[in-house]
């Protein structure tokens, strides 16, 4: 029987017992429950980085955005007020929609070489 430990959707253990196969199953605490979402969200990233088309892509994006709705929820936000953040953080510093790759910043001070 393989063994898991992982972090998973709400719907998975009934769909599970609905296809006939047995389970064994634990209900986290807050202090497993981020620790495990946490891990979930380098899973999640990890797949999609992994994916090789544009249908794959979405898949996992959306598995990240779910991710991501069970953080904020946890922090006590709600996915509006990430948004807002968002919005704000895009309106002060951009956003990454101009594909700029920063190489390198001079500090200002001479070499005294």
């Amino acid at each position: 029987m393989p063994i898991y430990n992982k972090l998973v959707r709400d719907k998975i253990p009934q769909i599970i017992e609905e296809s006939g196969k047995k389970y064994t199953l634990e209900i986290l605490n807050d202090h497993d429950y981020i620790k495990y979402l946490k891990l979930k969200s380098y899973e999640e990233l990890d797949e999609y980085c992994a994916s090789h088309s544009n249908e794959d892509a979405v898949e996992e994006l959306a598995d990240l955005l779910e991710v991501i709705h069970a953080l904020a929820n946890y922090h006590g936000f709600s996915m509006e007020e990430v948004e807002k953040v968002r919005k704000e953080k895009t309106d002060k510093r951009g956003g990454f929609q101009e594909k700029i790759l920063l190489i390198e910043v001079e500090d200002g001070k001479q070499d005294e070489s």
